[in-house]
């Protein structure tokens, strides 16, 4: 499947309709994002079952400061129109291979579980006063 586009007019749409979207926050002027690209485009063609996507960071400003995006190229994977993993930095093929792999694994009603229960006031109503750490689990939650 061919990558497409992404801008602020199209984005929510995009993401609500698409289950697995990937998505590549780049600049034509960022050595590491056009070194980046053959490997996006490889996984692209890889999985056409998932949305592959790109955002010209410097055409959307204004998308890009809403994600935050400080450094590119930065891959973020929405799934369920939940962001499960954001990081910057150019990555690997076989490193972007394991991170579909781990994205697709994910079980997203535990993860919108884990969401929810991080979303409840701290730790001032359980007992003691103490709140918990469920600690990370190695999967590219974000």
């Amino acid at each position: 499947m061919a990558t497409i586009k992404l801008t602020k007019e199209n984005f929510d749409r995009t993401v609500s309709e698409n289950p697995f979207v990937l998505i590549d926050f780049w600049a034509g002027w960022c050595r590491p994002c056009l070194q980046f690209a053959p490997v996006y485009e490889k996984a692209s063609e890889a999985n056409p079952d998932l949305l592959f996507a790109k955002v010209d960071t410097e055409a959307q400003q204004e998308l890009a400061g809403a994600f935050q995006i400080t450094s590119i190229p930065t891959l973020m994977i929405v799934r369920d129109q939940v962001a499960i993993f954001a990081q910057p930095g150019a990555l690997p093929e076989a490193a972007l291979t394991d991170l579909i792999a781990q994205a697709r694994a994910l079980d997203m009603d535990e993860v919108r579980a884990k969401i929810a229960s991080s979303d409840r006031p701290a730790s001032s109503d359980r007992p003691g006063g103490a709140g918990t750490d469920e600690g990370g689990s190695g999967t590219p939650e974000a």
